[in-house]
């Protein structure tokens, strides 16, 4: 696995390239999630906005995000509370190996 020099004093990767699924794991694991295929689903379109628009969601566009590709039962803030408490776009981001998003704290 990767050294504590591989990630910023608040946990996010420095590098989006050393991101495996077992990365993922590993910092979910520190979050205190057990990742399902719910969350994996959140993951992958968290990795996909990335790609698509060069950088981390925050929430509202999270949740527009989830909504357009994944349908209305999941583009809700109460669905995404539930996969990763607190801050589902910071939590999220960190997990899927992505920058922390800019309007979080």
């Amino acid at each position: 696995m990767l050294d504590a020099m591989a990630f910023d004093k608040e946990g996010f990767l420095r590098d989006l390239d050393d991101w495996t699924p077992e990365v993922a794991a590993q910092i979910a694991t520190g979050e205190g999630i057990q990742l399902t295929p719910a969350h994996w689903e959140v993951l992958n379109l968290l990795r996909t906005y990335y790609a698509q628009y060069d950088a981390s969601p925050a929430m509202r566009p999270l949740v527009k995000y989830c909504t357009l590709k994944l349908g209305i039962e999941k583009g809700k803030s109460i669905y995404l509370l539930g996969l990763f408490p607190g801050s589902p776009a910071k939590i999220g981001s960190k997990i899927a190996g992505l920058p922390k998003p800019d309007n979080c704290l």
